[in-house]
């Protein structure tokens, strides 16, 4: 390079003007007086005016001259002539300065005084808009304020965290549902709202993931302030990271959940009932073709015997001996399917609420005898000792005599059933608090603790296959088990297990009263059965049975007794005989063919009283529940007698009947 084009480079002028004429601030040159003696390009962008305009000028005047409310800005108090009389560098700071069209301009500008030969000749100022700074951080500033908004009309209790873990921000919902102020949110004070039971598994997790970095979850149970309540939250937070993967801090929220958990264990609890019922329902149908299965067992197996043993009778083969052991077999028999039959009805009774009591001054104790009598034949042929411990006093209360008996002969002959030869059987009977208390115990096979709670169920046996080794419909625990509640009474059942024997334990209420005079014997008693032959003698008795074996047996009883009895089939027999005959007293079945005993009764009572409209009637028939004697008293009978029926108790209802017939 020459050394002329050297010289003209090193034109300070020259040079400054090269360099401000390329910045983007805006700089100014001004004399003592505060005149404009330079402008930049960038200075005529920012404010407007040109710089011929601005040359010679009071800069103060053009860019300063007013503050942004209106008041007036002497240039006394401008920090632009304080550099001019002051000599002060003014560096860095933010001002207001003044466009052309009147609009204020924040600035961040520097200015410093110009000396020559230690006197102060001008001032350079330098300025550099903050117009696009400001609107970022207002944008930023509003940014904030909509973001705080947001956060603090959503539903959820929101929140932030440390890198560490720490809590930072919770909104305004976490502050009106857990009563905690910002301060009292913050590190980890927040935790005491959490449910203590929650707290050790909630903190495991959340420092687990500040390890891992994955997405945290967790249901939590928070204390809401104004009441107390414990509510079940949906704990979440998300990692907000950094773009090289640092985690900068978590974003979280917790949601309500507690209504959805509620619906939800309703819905378990819905299905786990649905599904309880369901297996109930197959156990209900599986117990009950067990039962029908147990009742056709039941009542086949005495029906074979009996069947057996009458055909070897029929064949007059037999010795003396074995005809009586013959017709003690079918008895036996006999008697057994009447008492599944008894069961089953008791059963029914039960199930539809018919069942009820007559209760009336009693001996406890001569009812237990009573029933341990009737069992004992069955212990001494098993083997098993059965032994009463009593008091020698009377036991007086008040119940059901009959039913009582029942109590007693289920419990003690179900003892004796599951006790092995050379067993014990002890009943104990005494008073206790204002009770009569009884005890079974035997000495059998015991019961299983699995089965215990159900021993009092009906159609429930603890081996109810066709290989147990006890019979029975396992209805008679469940009969004991009614009639006690309807005595106000208590039975409970005890084993220490199976191979160790039971205890059954009855407490009944009793009346504190002086001792009532002992009930009359049980009804069916073969000696309460007055002589009938007298009664029976010469009576005219029409007899209907559809049942050929049924009928012939009633008519070789009745006959023997001196009745005078005609035998028929059929309702339509019954009637013609009815008006031909004239029978005294009519003893009919109820299941006829063709025509029915009711619908037979309504044709009787249809007649003119000359003609038999009014003969006495008994109805003797298997329908032997409650309702169907209540049926057959509405349709016109006066008695009901159930079959299968007693001969002495048959004789004494006819002989009873014949009494009032005869004005006796």
């Amino acid at each position: 390079m020459s050394s002329s084009a050297s010289a003209s480079w090193v034109d300070e002028s020259q040079l400054l003007h090269l360099l401000a004429s390329h910045a983007a601030e805006a700089f100014y040159l001004m004399d003592e007086k505060g005149l404009v003696t330079y402008a930049n390009p960038a200075a005529e962008r920012m404010f407007g005016w040109s710089r011929e305009e601005m040359l010679g000028k009071v800069l103060h005047d053009l860019i300063h001259h007013h503050h942004s409310d209106g008041r007036p800005f002497p240039m006394s108090t401008c920090r632009l002539g304080l550099v001019m009389t002051e000599g002060r560098t003014l560096k860095d700071h933010e001002d207001l300065f003044i466009h052309r069209d009147g609009s204020f301009i924040p600035v961040y500008c520097s200015n410093a005084p110009i000396l020559a030969e230690g006197r102060i000749v001008g001032a350079a100022l330098v300025v550099h808009d903050l117009t696009a700074r400001k609107r970022a951080e207002e944008a930023r500033a509003e940014q904030a304020r909509q973001f705080q908004l947001l956060i603090d009309t959503l539903p959820h209790l929101a929140w932030m965290s440390r890198a560490d873990g720490t809590c930072e921000f919770v909104n305004r919902p976490w502050h009106e549902y857990t009563g905690l102020s910002m301060s009292e949110s913050l590190g980890y004070d927040w935790t005491r709202v959490v449910h203590p039971e929650d707290l050790p598994r909630m903190l495991e997790h959340w420092q687990r993931v500040l390890g891992t970095g994955e997405r945290y979850e967790a249901e939590i149970r928070i204390r809401r302030a104004r009441d107390g309540e414990w509510r079940w939250f949906l704990s979440r937070a998300q990692p907000a990271r950094a773009a090289d993967g640092r985690i900068l801090r978590w974003i979280g929220s917790c949601t309500d959940i507690d209504e959805q958990r509620r619906a939800a264990q309703e819905r378990l609890e819905l299905l786990r009932r649905v599904q309880a019922a369901h297996a109930a329902a197959e156990e209900a149908n599986r117990l009950k073709d067990d039962f029908l299965a147990t009742v056709s067992h039941e009542l086949r197996t005495p029906l074979t015997a009996m069947l057996g043993w009458l055909q070897l009778l029929r064949t007059g083969r037999l010795s003396e001996e074995k005809r009586g052991r013959a017709l003690e077999t079918v008895e036996r028999n006999a008697r057994a399917q009447a008492q599944v039959i008894e069961d089953l009805l008791d059963i029914s009774r039960i199930i539809t609420g018919k069942l009820h009591l007559e209760p009336g001054p009693l001996d406890m104790k001569a009812v237990v005898e009573a029933a341990l009598e009737s069992t004992r034949p069955l212990a001494d042929t098993k083997g098993v000792t059965l032994e009463l411990q009593t008091g020698a006093e009377p036991l007086p209360m008040r119940g059901d005599a009959g039913r009582l008996q029942q109590v007693v002969w289920n419990l003690v002959n179900n003892a004796i059933k599951f006790t092995p030869r050379e067993g014990r059987v002890t009943v104990q009977l005494g008073p206790l608090d204002g009770v009569v208390e009884l005890r079974v115990m035997d000495t059998g096979m015991g019961i299983s603790p699995s089965f215990l709670p159900h021993i009092f169920e009906r159609f429930r046996q603890e081996d109810g296959s066709s290989r147990r080794a006890h019979g029975g419909l396992g209805l008679g625990l469940a009969i004991v088990h009614h009639l006690v509640e309807l005595h106000g009474g208590r039975v409970s059942a005890h084993s220490p297990g199976e191979g160790h024997g039971a205890t059954f334990v009855l407490h009944l209420p009793r009346e504190p009263r002086p001792a009532p005079p002992l009930p009359p014997a049980p009804p069916g008693s073969v000696d309460a059965v007055p002589p009938v032959r007298s009664a029976l003698a010469g009576l005219r008795l029409l007899l209907v049975e559809d049942q050929e074996d049924t009928r012939e047996m009633l008519r070789l009883l009745l006959e023997g007794h001196g009745a005078q009895l005609r035998a028929v089939s059929s309702a339509a027999e019954a009637f013609r005989c009815l008006r031909e005959w004239r029978p005294e007293l009519l003893v009919s079945d109820i299941g006829l063919p063709g025509e029915n005993g009711y619908e037979l009764l309504q044709r009787i009572r249809a007649l003119p009283d000359g003609e038999g409209g009014l003969t006495p009637a008994i109805a003797l028939t298997a329908y032997a529940r409650a309702e169907d004697r209540a049926k057959a008293l509405r349709a016109g009978f006066d008695m009901h007698v159930p079959k299968p029926v007693e001969e002495a108790e048959l004789l004494a209802v006819l002989a009873a009947a014949t009494e009032r017939l005869r004005g006796g």
